[in-house]
């Protein structure tokens, strides 16, 4: 049996679903940001880092003393755009969706890379099922909504 976490182990043979894994360390975070953006099909490849989101406060130390990215918001704001979905493991975890993941791009746009940037944003304009009512109402919250107003009138 090999070590994943506090009280958790894994036989040599099995492969590791790290975002499970993360959601079950910490039952009260998140999966965001990258995770999302690639479990929605907005960017290609999957993230080298974990990313979860947790409300302030809390202490992610020992999450991020192993090696995942972790993300504050306040309390009230935690469970804004909370959904659960089926990773690509079977697993069900806690994720946020489409227009929270586009709200928590925009909000940590500095942490990314301007083509790759463009390139979700572009692509997220282009989906059939994007909600953009809910992604203003999200902005809203986040007083992010004149920024994503202005990138919404451009792509659009």
């Amino acid at each position: 049996m090999e070590k994943i976490g506090p009280g958790m182990y894994i036989t040599q043979e099995t492969l590791e679903d790290e975002s499970y894994t993360l959601s079950l360390r910490c039952p009260r975070g998140i999966i965001s940001h990258d995770d999302a953006l690639y479990y929605y099909g907005l960017v290609d490849r999957e993230p080298l880092v974990h990313t979860m989101t947790i409300y302030t406060g809390y202490n992610p130390s020992s999450l991020t003393n192993s090696g995942y990215k972790i993300y504050t918001v306040k309390k009230d704001l935690l469970d804004l755009g909370k959904t659960t979905v089926i990773n690509n493991f079977g697993h069900t975890v806690p994720m946020y969706d489409l227009e929270r993941t586009i709200c928590d791009l925009v909000r940590s746009r500095s942490n990314f890379e301007i083509q790759d940037f463009n390139s979700v944003l572009k692509t997220y304009v282009s989906k059939k099922d994007k909600d953009l009512n809910k992604l203003m109402e999200y902005a809203k919250a986040f007083r992010i909504d004149k920024i994503v107003r202005q990138y919404m009138e451009v792509l659009l």
